[in-house]
């Protein structure tokens, strides 16, 4: 399996920090966000990392090189204006492969994530080993944690490992999907695509699963989320 992280991104919200250094680069207890994301990847045996990148990518591939100081093969997907995560994913569909593979966002930080249950996700049953319906083959499987106070209502709902737009209770996507290539088809090489709408038009189709992450996890979004988890450095603890 191959890996994809998104590192394209301006982050706004997060300036000026960004606007001399890309955010995956940030760090969050002394190491950059995408590293930790690399780390983990790499000691669950997913060495093949594809990144995107657009604002100060020539930064990224600086710091990063060919991956092989974390023991990883990093390939890089240059956008030049970021074309969102879709967008990013359909450039990106040759060195990914014709093989389901898992996408990070660069921007959150969950240290303890094990990319190793990836590798069987989209397999036919859920974690359990419960055969899905007939009816359904899934294209892509999210994991969802629950609601930080940025996002109080969350983004979809999750019933018998089949993501839904609608329903009760409401969970956050993590930024941390596995995908088959074949989710992108509509997606033009070169364009510009939110990953949100195609997720929910395959939600309706029940074609999306997913299953609930209780580990750690941060959507570094903002400068005060970075200084609430560095604070614990700075206090000396």
């Amino acid at each position: 399996m191959k890996a994809m992280i998104f590192a394209a991104g301006r982050g706004e919200r997060m300036r000026p920090l960004t606007d001399t250094c890309p955010k995956p680069l940030l760090t969050v207890r002394g190491r950059a966000l995408i590293v930790w994301h690399i780390l983990n990847l790499v000691r669950a045996g997913i060495t093949e990392i594809v990144i995107n990148h657009a604002h100060l990518g020539h930064l990224i591939e600086d710091a990063l090189g060919d991956g092989h100081q974390f023991g990883a093969r990093i390939m890089y997907s240059p956008e030049g204006t970021a074309l969102e995560t879709a967008g990013g994913i359909a450039l990106a569909r040759d060195l990914l492969g014709d093989a389901p593979f898992v996408a990070i966002a660069g921007d959150v930080y969950c240290p303890h994530f094990d990319f190793s249950k990836v590798k069987d996700a989209l397999e036919d049953n859920d974690p359990w080993g419960n055969p899905h319906p007939a009816d359904r083959r899934d294209l892509g499987w999210l994991y969802l944690v629950k609601n930080p106070a940025h996002n109080p209502t969350g983004d979809f709902a999750l019933s018998n490992f089949a993501i839904a737009n609608e329903g009760e209770p409401r969970y956050t996507f993590s930024g941390i999907g596995i995908y088959r290539p074949e989710l992108f088809d509509s997606i033009m090489r070169g364009s510009t695509a939110k990953l949100a709408p195609l997720l929910r038009e395959f939600a309706d189709k029940r074609r999306i699963g997913g299953e609930i992450y209780r580990g750690d996890w941060t959507d570094v979004g903002t400068v005060e989320r970075l200084a609430q988890l560095n604070a614990p450095l700075r206090a000396g603890s």
